[in-house]
């Protein structure tokens, strides 16, 4: 999915604490080709990682209760083109977030190894290009 990044995306991200977020956008970044270390930014709510092409923002409003002047700052990289925002508990800022956007639901499996996961991901048809490349089972009823 990284290396299908254009810019301009919006990744919404929806776990349980200690559900795989990061790991996620550590793959995600690696795949945009950064080289930058990914770290949880619970502690300081954003965090910008850096490919030639593109910046990903990778926020974490789990410990907010107002979006406050986070909110200015999120539609500032919605507006970036070169950019794309992934966020995790984005319930405090939807209404700025563009319908437009791909919304991921990491879930443990249940009898698996610690670290499965199964992905449920949901996208509008113009964003399929992020999944070109995808062996999976996704097909038309998984998209929004």
């Amino acid at each position: 999915m990284g290396k299908n990044l254009r810019g301009g995306e919006v990744i919404e991200l929806i776990s349980d604490l200690g559900g795989g977020k990061t790991t996620f956008v550590r793959g995600l970044a690696l795949g945009m080709g950064s080289t930058d270390k990914v770290a949880s930014p619970t502690f300081t709510v954003s965090k910008e990682y850096h490919s030639p092409k593109l910046r990903l923002v990778h926020y974490d409003f789990y410990r907010l209760t107002d979006p406050g002047i986070m909110q200015f700052e999120l539609a500032e990289t919605l507006s970036d083109p070169n950019s794309l925002a992934v966020i995790e508990w984005a319930d405090i800022v939807h209404d700025i977030l563009p319908d437009s956007r791909v919304t991921i639901n990491i879930k443990s499996v249940s009898g698996g190894s610690e670290n499965a996961r199964q992905l449920e991901v949901s996208y509008p048809p113009e964003l399929s290009y992020l999944f070109k490349d995808f062996n999976t089972d996704l097909d038309q009823g998984d998209q929004r």
